[in-house]
C-alpha cells in the first residue's frame, strides 16, 4: 500500500517540493501544516485532500476557515504552534516531514517521535537546539529519523548496510560556499540581502539561502551531523563543493571514500526519505555526465566566515551551546533580512553569544526555549 504522510511547512520551497514527490509516487497526504500562506494551503488541500490542516498564525488561519466554511469534506482546522504540534503527535500517518523553519520546528519533531512515527526531518534545527532530547525520544519509542537534508541524505545512502556504518572514521560534509564564495571580510561589508538570496545553485527558502551565504548552514549541518551519525565534531570536515554534485561523503577504517552524487534537486533526498528504505522511479532529472566538465574541491574560510567557527565552538562546548547558536542566527538573520544590520554583523553576534557562556551540561526542553530567548535577547542588546 502507497504510504501515508503528514507534512509539516507544505507551502514553502521543501514543502512544495516534496508534495511534488509525493504526487509522483501516489501518496496519500493526510494532514498539511503552514505558517500563513492560505492561498497556496486551499490550493494544497484541493489537490490532495487532507483529512487535518494546522495554522500557525491565527489571522491566516481564520482566513482559512472562512475560505473553507460549507465545504462538503472540509478537512478539520487546528490553530497555532500548539496546533502543528498537536496535528505532529497525532501518530495517523506513516512518516511525518518536518519542514518548519526554525526552532518552531522542534516541538513537533518531538510530538511525532513520541507518538512512535517516523520523522523525515528537514528541519535541522530540532536537532541543533535539541539533540539530545530528539535522539533520545527516538530511542524510546522505535521512531526513526530519516534525513531530509541533501548532505545528511548523502551520508545516509553511504551508510546502508551494516557493515558501513561500523567502520565509519570520517565525514566529509560538503558546501556550495553560497553566493560569496572567495571573497574577503572587506568584499562582504556592503553586501545586501539581494545579494546574498542569489545562491548560485539551490533554489530555497530566503532564511537557509542567507545561512548558506553566511556558511552557517554548513555550521548547523556539522552540529546535525554529530547527533544523526554519532560521531565527534572533529571527525566532521567541511568541504567546498562549488558544483553541488557530490552532495557528501563518507570515509572508512581503510581510508576508502564513498560518496554521493545526484543534480542539485531537493525532491531527491525528500524521495529517499519517504521511499526508504526503498528506491522508485522520482521526478527529478538525471545527472548527465556528458556535460559535467569538472568537479572541484575548496577549503571553508572559517577566518572570513564565522558563522562556521562560531557552530564549531558551539558543539564542542557541548549543552545549550549550539540552541545559543541557533536562536543567535535566527534573529540576526531576521534583522538583517529587515535591512537593520549589515552582513558582517550576522557572524559577529553569533561568535559573541557562543562565546558568552560556557554552556555545557544536560538540559529539559524548557531550557531549550529559554536559551533561544536568551540568544535573541543578546543579539537585541548587542546591536552596533
Amino acid at each position: 500500500m502507497a504510504k501515508s504522510i503528514t507534512l509539516l511547512g507544505s507551502t514553502g520551497s521543501i514543502g512544495t517540493q516534496s508534495l511534488d514527490v509525493a504526487r509522483s509516487q501516489g501518496y496519500e497526504v493526510r494532514a498539511l501544516a503552514a505558517h500563513s500562506s492560505v492561498e497556496k494551503l486551499l490550493e494544497q488541500i484541493e489537490e490532495f485532500h487532507p483529512r487535518y490542516v494546522a495554522v500557525a498564525d491565527p489571522g491566516a488561519c481564520q482566513k482559512l476557515k472562512d475560505a473553507l466554511a460549507g465545504r462538503a469534506n472540509a478537512p478539520k482546522v487546528l490553530e497555532g504552534a500548539e496546533g502543528i504540534v498537536t496535528l505532529a503527535g497525532m501518530g495517523e500517518a506513516d512518516v511525518v516531514l518536518n519542514a518548519v523553519v526554525g526552532i518552531a520546528g522542534l516541538g513537533a519533531t518531538l510530538a511525532a517521535l513520541e507518538s512512535g512515527c517516523d520523522v523525515a526531518l528537514a528541519n535541522k534545527e530540532s536537532l541543533v537546539t535539541g539533540g539530545y532530547l530528539v535522539t533520545k525520544a527516538a530511542r524510546d519509542h522505535g521512531a526513526k529519523l530519516l534525513p531530509v537534508d541533501s548532505e545528511h541524505s548523502a551520508i545516509f545512502q553511504c551508510l546502508q548496510d551494516a557493515h558501513s556504518a561500523k567502520a565509519l572514521t570520517k565525514i566529509l560534509l560538503t558546501a556550495s560556499g553560497g553566493p560569496f564564495f572567495g571573497m574577503k571580510k572587506e568584499e562582504l561589508a556592503g553586501k545586501t540581502k539581494a545579494d546574498a538570496l542569489k545562491h548560485p545553485n539551490w533554489n530555497m527558502g530566503a532564511k537557509i539561502t542567507i545561512d548558506s551565504a553566511t556558511l552557517m548552514n554548513k555550521g548547523l549541518e556539522l552540529i546535525e551531523a554529530v547527533w544523526l551519525f554519532d560521531l565527534p565534531p572533529e571527525k566532521v570536515q567541511v568541504v567546498v563543493q562549488r558544483q553541488s554534485i557530490i552532495h557528501s561523503m563518507v570515509q572508512f577504517s581503510d581510508n576508502s571514500i564513498l560518496a554521493q552524487l545526484g543534480v542539485p534537486d531537493m525532491r531527491i533526498p525528500i524521495q529517499y526519505a519517504l521511499t526508504w528504505p526503498e528506491r522508485a522511479p522520482g521526478c527529478a532529472p538525471e545527472l548527465d555526465f556528458t556535460t559535467l566538465k569538472s568537479i572541484t574541491f575548496d577549503v571553508a574560510d572559517e577566518e572570513t566566515f564565522r558563522c562556521l567557527a562560531a557552530c564549531k565552538k558551539a558543539i564542542a562546548k557541548g549543552g545549550l551551546g549550539p540552541c545559543a547558536a541557533n536562536g543567535a542566527n535566527e534573529e540576526a538573520v531576521r534583522l538583517f533580512l529587515e535591512d537593520k544590520i549589515g552582513f558582517l554583523d550576522i557572524g559577529r553576534l553569533v561568535e559573541a553569544v557562543v562565546d558568552s557562556d560556557s554552556f555545557g551540561g544536560g538540559y529539559t526542553l524548557a531550557d531549550v526555549y529559554e536559551c533561544d530567548r536568551m540568544a535573541r535577547s543578546f543579539v537585541q542588546s548587542h546591536l552596533t
